[in-house]
């Protein structure tokens, strides 16, 4: 579907225009145009394709869909595709969204995202000497907003992190801790893979290079771009943080496990070397041999059952003392 079909000149909107026009305006060097697709059917991206002359690989990774973060130049056509995440009542969402533009046009498409970008186009508006740059800032407006869209969520999993850190510690370690953790550590596995690349510093950034694609355009939003890569960096920084938690937290759950496995082996092993010192005496004094002077002995059996009472304290009592029971 269609959201909005709009021409800019000299950073001001100019009009809304349906999608007949659009050839007519693309002919215009002094006109920028911005359309956006929600949950487009195949047939309205392969029209998109002939009137903005889209390469046919990249048309075909946005009606697929499922694509990792990644930028990729066709004759001076870029085309991207972002990652976008939201949460739903504890529950993570992603979605896709796809951007193709030159300097005289940007169409972006959005798959299975819940939420839109109506407030980035608002921005964007509120800005003309920025819209000048043309599609270099409305880029730059769309990154922004996807990547903004991380950071709630990774605040989320270090809330959720800290709470069950908390209850390892103040409460007895469960199998559902380890399960809950599990779930973690695969949602920052797929943040992870969601977000997009931040490169070494010996590359470029990789939504900087965008802007400085364009030879006119973009020249003054490097530092635009640089504070995304910023919010880029921190957000990966803190999902690997929480990462590196979560590991952390799994070994301690499993240490306190065994540690109390461990306390009830001592205790069960306390109690079996107790009995067992007075099954033995039953049994040797149960062998019912002629020659015992002490079966016919008139205070064998109480003098019999004093002895494993004493023996069975003393060892419970040495048990006591070395933490055993």
């Amino acid at each position: 579907m269609i959201i909005q079909c709009t021409t800019y000149q000299d950073g001001k909107r100019l009009a809304d225009i349906d999608v007949s026009a659009l050839p007519n305006a693309l002919r215009n060097p002094d006109l920028f145009t911005w359309v956006a697709l929600k949950d487009p059917e195949p047939a309205e991206v392969l029209m998109m394709q002939e009137i903005f002359d889209l390469p046919e690989l990249a048309v075909e990774d946005t009606l697929h869909g499922g694509q990792r973060p990644k930028a990729e130049e066709y004759h001076g056509l870029l085309f991207i595709s972002l990652k976008v995440v939201e949460q739903d009542g504890g529950e993570i969402h992603y979605g896709d969204l796809y951007v193709f533009m030159n300097q005289h046009f940007l169409l972006s498409v959005r798959n299975g995202v819940r939420r839109g970008f109506a407030d980035v186009r608002t921005r964007a508006e509120r800005e003309p000497g920025l819209m000048k740059q043309g599609a270099a800032f409305v880029l730059y407006a769309l990154a922004d907003a996807v990547v903004d869209r991380f950071m709630p969520v990774a605040d989320g999993l270090e809330d959720q992190l800290e709470a069950i850190e908390t209850e390892i510690f103040h409460k007895q370690p469960t199998r559902e801790m380890m399960l809950r953790l599990h779930s973690m550590k695969q949602d920052v596995t797929e943040l992870r893979h969601a977000l997009p690349t931040v490169p070494t510093v010996r590359d470029e950034v990789f939504v900087r290079q965008y802007a400085r694609h364009q030879s006119h355009r973009g020249d003054g939003l490097q530092d635009y771009f640089r504070d995304v890569h910023d919010h880029l960096q921190r957000i990966g920084q803190s999902l690997d943080n929480v990462r590196d938690g979560i590991l952390m937290a799994m070994q301690v759950n499993m240490s306190l496990i065994g540690l109390e496995q461990s306390e009830v082996s001592k205790k069960l092993a306390a109690w079996a070397a107790i009995f067992a010192m007075m099954t033995t005496l039953a049994g040797i004094w149960g062998m019912n041999f002629e020659n015992m002077p002490e079966l016919k002995w008139p205070l064998g059996y109480p003098m019999a059952l004093l002895l494993m009472a004493a023996i069975g304290l003393i060892l419970y009592r040495r048990f006591r003392k070395v933490g055993w029971l």
